[in-house]
């Protein structure tokens, strides 16, 4: 399966330690590995998935959907105000 990250995920990723990086890349392989690992959102955000795991004490949220034969990565980061910021970018695409 082929792999695709948004304009968003990618800037967000260049901020990460190069340890997170490796941490985010397990949850990437277990989400391909077991695409319903994540939760289905419902309403507006109908169709995306999100799986939340931790990097060192901090939970992390990773939205995903699935685009034909490949997996797209949305946007990550912590919880708060994660939904919001997800449908403000989703909106504008």
């Amino acid at each position: 399966m082929k792999v695709i990250q948004s304009r968003s995920f990618e800037k967000k990723i260049k901020r990460f330690r190069k340890q997170d990086k490796k941490r985010l890349d397990r949850q990437i392989r277990r989400i391909l590995d077991n695409p319903g690992i994540g939760l289905e959102k419902k309403g507006d955000l109908r169709g995306i998935f999100v799986h939340k795991f931790k990097i060192q004490t901090i939970q992390h949220l990773l939205s995903y959907r699935f685009v034909g034969d490949a997996l797209e990565l949305i946007m990550i980061g912590p919880h708060e105000n994660y939904y919001r910021d997800l449908k403000t970018y989703l909106k504008g695409r």
